[in-house]
């Protein structure tokens, strides 16, 4: 059997997407461990990884803590 590029490419796209989609509803736990961390000291907001800094600092100021939220 003959698997075209087409196919293969097809696949390859739809597996793209999932992840894209798994990694950005993952992203919004992982901004309340860093929120977590930065209230109880042991971490800074300039800590926080770029890509979810504002999720980080969404979870604060809904906490009404959003002075941590300075760098």
């Amino acid at each position: 059997m003959i698997v075209t590029v087409n196919f293969i490419l097809g696949i390859l796209f739809g597996l793209f997407i999932f992840y894209a989609y798994l990694w950005k509803e993952m992203s919004y736990p992982m901004a309340v461990v860093y929120a977590t961390l930065i209230i109880n000291g042991k971490k800074k907001y300039s800590d926080v990884p770029e890509r979810i800094r504002e999720q980080v600092k969404q979870v604060l100021i809904d906490l009404d803590l959003e002075e941590l939220a300075e760098e």
